[in-house]
């Protein structure tokens, strides 16, 4: 079962993720989403 998060964004953050969800014809639910599991790709390959 996945496990529901809250995002608190401030104004500019929030703008950002809106442009970007008309950019691309998507939600901002999936916006998050995809930066998120981008953020999470990039700490996996940097070396430890």
């Amino acid at each position: 079962m996945p496990t529901r998060f809250t995002v608190v964004c401030d104004d500019d953050q929030a703008r950002a993720v809106e442009m970007l969800a008309r950019r691309y014809g998507i939600t901002e639910d999936e916006v998050l989403q995809q930066l998120i599991d981008l953020g999470l790709e990039s700490l996996e390959e940097r070396p430890v």
